[in-house]
């Protein structure tokens, strides 16, 4: 499912159908200035936090967020029809740099985050570690019931990931299987909530799915924008915990000893192996909303907030986050 740029009729049609049927938060209601951002639906959770303080601090401004899987937000980039920005896990390509450069754009992308792919089951769920190694084994299909890890009375592996087309799929079969195919036990759900809940109801799935959904987003966001803008500014955050309804595995590199959970020290050490990193892309020209929306998530206040959400920011250092 990766990207490849063929021709402006496909990405035209993919950037049609994405502002036609994607979910804005506040739709066109809000006059100029505005911009609109095509993101991985990965990051939805964490792109809202940094809208939501964006927009508090600078309330004449509109920022509206499309979240799509991956290949959708780089056609609509692709297709300059109106989206200026976009989120994803990678760099443009020369193809694609050299096509928005031929059409006078100037393009601005950088590294915002080290996002992790958390590995979740039930809390009822035996099994604390996988290796790599195992984990392919389960989404090939070679391994179908738990009692093939380790002795338990759980049935059947159900593999719960967020959608076909998203980065999470694309990491996961380029990454930990080598772009070998998925058994018929790997199934897609509508939206990283869907595979949260799922996991946290049924003893016998686990769910592939970005750290950020497990940590901030999933505790019950009850803190106030005017809490979140403080706590952007300030030099030191509060720690933030996994959620306790479902079991964050340890994973343990391919001929390594120790496993790991998805802890931001942990990530910015390299010590657990399933970590990505995550752009921001626009062609927004300078005093635009778009590029000072830019500024905004690469400078300090922006990286702050993606400290908070649980993922590794790219200039803020990180600190540990516990189970309780």
């Amino acid at each position: 499912m990766r990207h490849l740029l063929t021709t402006i009729s496909v990405v035209a049609a993919a950037a049609v159908a994405l502002l036609a049927t994607g979910c804005a938060k506040y739709g066109d209601k809000k006059p100029q200035p505005i911009a609109k951002i095509a993101c991985d639906a990965s990051f939805e959770n964490i792109l809202q936090q940094e809208i939501d303080v964006y927009e508090y601090i600078y309330p004449k401004e509109d920022v509206i967020a499309y979240y799509v899987d991956e290949n959708s937000a780089v056609d609509s980039l692709m297709a300059m029809t109106g989206i200026r920005t976009a989120v994803i896990t990678r760099m443009l390509t020369q193809q694609e740099l050299d096509y928005l450069r031929s059409h006078r754009n100037t393009v601005y992308q950088k590294k915002i985050a080290v996002d992790a792919v958390a590995v979740i089951v039930n809390p009822e769920n035996p099994v604390e570690i996988l290796s790599k190694e195992e984990l392919a084994e389960i989404l090939s299909g070679k391994y179908t019931r738990w009692d093939q890890i380790e002795p338990t009375k759980l049935g059947d592996i159900n593999v719960i990931f967020d959608h076909q087309g998203s980065s999470v799929v694309n990491y996961m079969r380029d990454s930990v299987m080598n772009g070998q195919p998925f058994g018929p036990n790997v199934f897609a759900q509508k939206s990283n909530s869907e595979v949260f809940n799922t996991v946290a109801k049924n003893k016998n799935a686990i769910g592939i799915i970005g750290v950020s959904w497990i940590t901030s987003d999933m505790r019950a966001r009850n803190a106030s924008i005017e809490e979140l803008v403080e706590a952007s500014q300030a030099s030191d955050t509060t720690r933030l915990d996994f959620s306790a309804d479902v079991k964050v595995l340890k994973i343990r590199g391919n001929g390594e000893v120790t496993a790991y959970r998805p802890y931001q020290a942990n990530i910015f050490d390299g010590s657990y192996p399933l970590h990505r990193s995550v752009y921001m892309i626009t062609t927004g020209t300078g005093g635009t909303t778009a590029h000072r929306f830019f500024s905004f998530v690469t400078g300090f206040q922006g990286q702050k907030i993606i400290q908070m959400t649980g993922i590794l920011p790219a200039t803020v250092r990180p600190r540990m986050v516990e189970v309780e």
